[in-house]
């Protein structure tokens, strides 16, 4: 036996209901019938719940992602900046200026490169393989990340 119940809804959702009914070819009170089991069902709120759950697990991966890859770069840069700041001598006063010229080339040779490789797409981060982290983490003090261990320079200056 069913009990009628009286309830009132805006229009903008009387019209939604109407809608929906016309699709499906349902009436309203089953479309609203519907609704409210959907809304007063245990599974409804595990469902929801499993939802969150999935997409909290896909921020967490994407945050993993981002701190691995910030990692990365920092590591990066400072290897290079311990690695050029180990070998390169410093300059005398006289040689400063053209020191400066010539680095404005190199840097400007580095961008125009830097906008290459990032136009076909391509990425240190892609060649670092996913499982870097299984290896345990390289530090400035092992000898893998040694200035000797790099390769060779140009010995242009």
């Amino acid at each position: 036996m069913r009990h009628r119940m009286n309830v009132y809804f805006p229009p903008e959702l009387v019209k939604q209901i109407a809608d929906l009914a016309d699709r499906k070819k349902l009436s309203r009170s089953a479309i609203v019938e519907a609704a409210v089991a959907s809304f007063l069902s245990p599974d409804g709120a595990d469902r929801r719940e499993a939802a969150f759950a999935r997409r909290l697990d896909r921020l967490s991966r994407q945050v993993q992602r981002l701190e691995r890859n910030l990692g990365i770069g920092i590591e990066t840069l400072a290897l290079v900046v311990r690695f050029w700041l180990t070998i390169t001598p410093p300059l005398p006063p006289d040689a400063q200026t053209s020191a400066q010229v010539k680095g404005r080339q190199r840097y400007e040779g580095f961008v125009e490169a830097l906008g290459r490789r990032l136009q076909k797409g391509q990425s240190l981060l892609r060649e670092i393989p996913e499982d870097i982290d299984s290896h345990g983490p390289l530090t400035a003090d092992t000898p893998e990340s040694e200035p000797s261990d790099q390769p060779g320079r140009s010995e242009e200056r």
